[in-house]
Parts: C-alpha cells; sequence; structure tokens
C-alpha cells in the first residue's frame, strides 16, 4: 500500500511541478485576490453623497448640518427646495441620503419640539446600516450640547448627564475592519483554491483517458485519494504562508495566537478542503459539473459560514446547511487566533469537529469512487 500510494504521490507531483505556469498562477491567484478584497471591501459606509433640504435656514440649522458634515459620515453634494426634491435626488442615484430640516427650525428647538428627517437609499443595507446609526448619533449629540446651552443660559452651573458611558473595545481597538475581514479572507480563499485544486482530480483523468490506465492498476480507492491529495497540502500550504505575511506585514494585521497551533489546524482545515474537492470530483461527471458544485460552494461559503454575515440570526436550516462546509469552524478558529490568541482548549469543539469532517469526507470520497470507467 505504501508503495502503491507513494508512486501516485510521485506521479502527481511530476504533474504538478512540469505545468510551472499553471502552477505560478495557482499561487499567485490567492494573494492577488487577498490584496482585492482587503482593499474593495469596507464594512463601514461613510462620506455617503447628501442631499441638505434646509427649509429654516437660520444659525440652529446651519449648525446642525455643520454637525453632520464634520462627523466624516455625511457629504453635502445637493441644496435642495423640500423633502421631494430631496427623495428624487436618491431616486435618480445622485445620492444615497438625504436630511430635511422643516421650517422655523430655531423657534422648535427653543420649545423642544424640533423634528429633523433623515432619508436613506434602501437599497444599500450598509448604507441604511451606517448612515442611520451616524446620523442618529450626531444628531443626538447635537441635541444634548443644545440642552447643555439652554440650562447655562437658565443660570443652571453645570449640565451633567445622570448616566456617563465608557466603553473599551477588545482586541481590536482602532474597530479596523481589515482585522476582522482578513482572517476570514484567507481562510475562504484557501478553500476556493484547496476546492479547484482537487475538485477536477479523478473528472481531469476521466477526460483525459488516463483514468482506465489507473484502473488497470491494483491501486485501491484510498490509496487514490491520498494521491491526489497530498501534493496539493503542500501547494496549498504555500499558499497559507503567502497569505499570512501578507497580511502581517502589509495590511498590519497582529496576529496574536500560537503559529504552531495555526499551522496544524491549517493543514486539519486543508485536509477536509481537499477530501470536499475530491468528492465533488467523485461526484461530477464532467470538469464543468465539477466547476458547476465549487461555485456553488463559494457562493453558499460567503453567506453561510459568517464570513460576512453573522449566522446567529439564521434561520435553524440555512444555519444547518453551514455547517456542512468546513470554513463555517475554520472562520471561528482564524478569527479565535489572530485577534485573540487564544489557545486550542477553547476552541476544541471547532477543532474536533473539523477533524471528524475532514475523516468522513475522505472515506465518503474513496466510497464513492468506483474503480470503473461509468
Amino acid at each position: 500500500m505504501i508503495g502503491r500510494t507513494a508512486a501516485l504521490i510521485l506521479k502527481e507531483m511530476v504533474q504538478l511541478l512540469r505545468d510551472r505556469r499553471t502552477l505560478g498562477i495557482v499561487l499567485a491567484i490567492p494573494v492577488i485576490e487577498l490584496f482585492l478584497f482587503a482593499y474593495a471591501v469596507d464594512l463601514t459606509v461613510d462620506h455617503l453623497p447628501t442631499a441638505v433640504a434646509d427649509m429654516s435656514r437660520d444659525n440652529r440649522s446651519q449648525g446642525l448640518v455643520e454637525a453632520l458634515v464634520v462627523s466624516g459620515f455625511f457629504d453635502v453634494r445637493l441644496n435642495l427646495a423640500n423633502e421631494q426634491a430631496v427623495v428624487r435626488a436618491i431616486d435618480q442615484g445622485r445620492v444615497r441620503a438625504g436630511i430635511v430640516i422643516p421650517p422655523d427650525f430655531a423657534s422648535q428647538v427653543a420649545r423642544g419640539e424640533a423634528q429633523v428627517l433623515v432619508l436613506l437609499d434602501g437599497s444599500d443595507s450598509f448604507t441604511v446600516n451606517s448612515g442611520y446609526a451616524a446620523a442618529a448619533a450626531i444628531i443626538e449629540t447635537h441635541a444634548l450640547e443644545l440642552a447643555a446651552e439652554k440650562a447655562r443660559q437658565m443660570g443652571a452651573a453645570a449640565f451633567q448627564l445622570p448616566i456617563k458611558t465608557s466603553a473599551r473595545v477588545l482586541y481590536n481597538p482602532t474597530m479596523d475592519d481589515m482585522v476582522f475581514i482578513l482572517p476570514a479572507m484567507g481562510a475562504l480563499l484557501l478553500q476556493v483554491m484547496s476546492l479547484n485544486l482537487t475538485a477536477l482530480a479523478v473528472v481531469r483523468e476521466r477526460e483525459m483517458g488516463t483514468l482506465e490506465q489507473l484502473l488497470s492498476t491494483p491501486v485501491r480507492p484510498i490509496e487514490l485519494m491520498i494521491g491526489k491529495l497530498l501534493p496539493n497540502v503542500l501547494v496549498s500550504g504555500l499558499v497559507l504562508a503567502s497569505v499570512v505575511l501578507a497580511g502581517i506585514y502589509w495590511f498590519n494585521v497582529p496576529f496574536r495566537g500560537n503559529i504552531w497551533h495555526f499551522a496544524w489546524l491549517s493543514l486539519l482545515f486543508i485536509i477536509s478542503c481537499l477530501g470536499l474537492g475530491l468528492l465533488v470530483s467523485t461526484i461530477a461527471g464532467t470538469q464543468k459539473e465539477a466547476q458547476q458544485l465549487t461555485m456553488l460552494l463559494l457562493m453558499l461559503s460567503i453567506l453561510l459560514t459568517g464570513f460576512i454575515y453573522p449566522r446567529a440570526p439564521m434561520p435553524d436550516v440555512v444555519r444547518a446547511i453551514g455547517s456542512f462546509i468546513p470554513l463555517t469552524y475554520f472562520i471561528r478558529i482564524t478569527r479565535a487566533l489572530y485577534t485573540k490568541g487564544v489557545s486550542i482548549s477553547f476552541l476544541w469543539s471547532d477543532v474536533f469537529v473539523l477533524a471528524v469532517y475532514g475523516a468522513v469526507v475522505m472515506v465518503v470520497a474513496a466510497g464513492t469512487f468506483k474503480k470503473r470507467l461509468d
């Protein structure tokens, strides 16, 4: 068994190294995609193009608009006459937010009855979330400042809120989106590359006619799976190392965990992904079918694994589907090791599931592979 498996590994290594151009592309594409994703993805939306309908045009309304602009979340691009004009500008895509200040705003502030309408483009969820939270916080802060000014004018010695809040953000004090995105992005790219490396393995042998030569040998299904797997583990390891180094030294994302623990757990994840790719390869009849299945897994990985969207609010059925994707567990592992620096004892449940997943998917892939041409 060792001799047959070693011969298969040598065969795969020769084929892999012979096509140097493809090997170079395989190694370079994940790093290129990492840079593209890192500079393109931003979960915090600021500098929203904004239209303002200031129907009061007094010091109070101008002070509110100035507070919104100074915050950095809103950039006033248009000054319009009324609410209908603001809605029309949002419909046309000229702006993504609107501020409507009613007439006689200063006197309404003096009576404590002033209201400001904030309009947001609901076709973009990130605009709604970031814009609503920012507008609410800025207007509330501005209202408190006005209340303090009014209290001082009435002769109050000092104006203090009854409750003061202090917050401390652990692990990511600067609230840098890259600290959240990059570990998961590296895991996603690693899974995509691992799946692509092996998803076409058996199908390619069948379409090229070389599978018939393998079937004439005494090789067993599990030996064929291992022979296809191990050379790609080396390639995936090189890609992982390049992604981690780029994250630490280029994007300045600190790595606080044990690097050796991360390496071993990454190896476990790579084997699980490669095994899943082999399963896809044994199920698919053609390379086109294998590519379609890998694209489906990519879409599910982005949506259901916690890569961007949290899993807790998802329905139970949707969350269960995401549980069959190895990225779900490795995202939690890599974020915990990257940002928190925790030990494996805090991650044992995810590690255990990932280990069982890798073993099961390899056995299923070997069982699915039929030692015949049909």
